[in-house]
């Protein structure tokens, strides 16, 4: 898909290097009213997007015109937080994606709290939605293992592997000694598909089995491996591959 334009080119979102800075857009349509009135459910993605916009662009860019293009850009709003910050940037300015950048670290905070307070065993839809935020936007593959302790609540999620758009190596003794130096109990696996197609290939189900025999040798349990591809989240247990 190509490029949208920078948003923050002369002509387009500012003045130019001499107008002195103006004041921020208001968001239109008095969206802030329709929030305060109906709360959320009033507003779509668009809208919300415009709302946090327009507390961190600067000079006479349009909120607006901003989201529209980070819409365009990235095709939703699930993708458009957890993008890269330099993707970001391109579209809204530095300051705007660093902005963007720090809500997602705090969402990504609040969906890990439930799964560090209980099993992530009891909490199935509260993983998938985690590690949907945490992967879904990414543009490369990339491999996270979600370190569990002995009541199955999170210690860790770290990424160990990052590649390409088709492949993130993986290598299994990494992921042990990681576990150890973690004392963690038991695993779970996760790793995004860029193309948006949640199908696990014949190397991803080699992968896993490779991971779950070196694990078994150390007293350890993998319970899952989730594959994540855009709003989708496969489940290799689930499908029966493991």
């Amino acid at each position: 898909m190509a490029e949208q334009g920078d948003l923050f080119a002369a002509g387009v979102s500012e003045a130019g290097a001499a107008a002195p800075p103006a004041p921020k857009l208001a968001p239109p349509g008095d969206l802030l009213g329709r929030f305060a009135d109906f709360g959320v459910d009033a507003l779509d993605e668009g809208d919300t997007l415009t709302l946090v916009l327009a507390r961190c662009l600067s000079g006479r860019a349009d909120p607006e015109v901003a989201a529209d293009a980070l819409l365009a850009r990235f095709g939703g709003i699930g993708r458009v937080f957890g993008a890269a910050e330099a993707d970001l940037a391109r579209e809204i300015g530095a300051p705007a994606a660093r902005e963007l950048t720090m809500l997602h670290a705090l969402l990504l905070r609040t969906l890990a709290y439930p799964l560090r307070r209980r099993s992530v065993l009891s909490s199935t839809e509260a993983v998938r939605a985690y590690v949907r935020a945490r992967l879904a936007a990414s543009p490369r593959e990339a491999f996270h293992v979600l370190f569990l302790d002995k009541k199955n609540a999170l210690i860790a999620d770290e990424r160990l592997g990052q590649g390409s758009v088709d492949h993130a190596p993986v290598y299994p003794r990494e992921v042990m000694r990681r576990a150890l130096e973690l004392s963690a109990s038991a695993m779970l696996l996760v790793h995004n598909h860029p193309s948006g197609d949640a199908t696990p290939s014949s190397a991803d189900v080699a992968m896993t089995k490779q991971i779950v025999e070196a694990a078994r040798a150390l007293g350890l349990a993998v319970h899952d491996h989730f594959i994540v591809a855009g709003d989708q989240v496969a489940s290799l247990r689930a499908l029966g591959l493991m």
